[in-house]
């Protein structure tokens, strides 16, 4: 429908290719006058006879620190863009998915803050571009 708002997802985690898409997703929602939302998913790691040194709440508020400063970011660089955020408390990869159901846009780095370094694209971005029902960018 003519007029109608438009709406990009954007994944974010704090790495660089992460900062990369947000600065692309800024780029495509002043082009187009699209929203943007920032979705930062987390699990805290959970393994038997293992300690951890973090909490719960510290992972939670990692993830939304992640969050505010990305928000921030567009409101500096483009504060006519209008964006929301959230934190999703599961893997990553479905995370993105599911809030980008009925979204015009979904856009990730092309990798991450885990894995191996020398793929072209992580698990997250492949996963993102089999199962998103909308067009997915990943930018290098």
């Amino acid at each position: 429908m003519p007029g109608a708002a438009r709406r990009i997802v954007v994944g974010v985690d704090g790495s660089l290719p992460s900062r990369r898409a947000l600065d692309w997703a800024i780029t495509e929602a002043q082009r187009t006058g699209d929203s943007l939302h920032l979705v930062s998913a987390w699990m805290f790691p959970m393994a038997l006879g293992y300690a951890f040194t973090t909490t719960v709440d510290e992972v939670r508020r990692s993830a939304q620190d992640v969050i505010d400063g990305a928000t921030a970011h567009v409101a500096e660089v483009a504060p006519d863009v209008t964006v929301t955020g959230e934190t999703s408390e599961q893997l990553p990869a479905p995370a993105l998915v599911a809030v980008a159901r009925g979204a015009d846009l979904l856009v990730v780095g092309s990798r991450g803050l885990g894995g191996f370094e020398g793929l072209l694209m992580g698990s997250v971005s492949q996963y993102c571009t089999r199962h998103a029902k909308c067009s997915v960018v990943v930018v290098r």
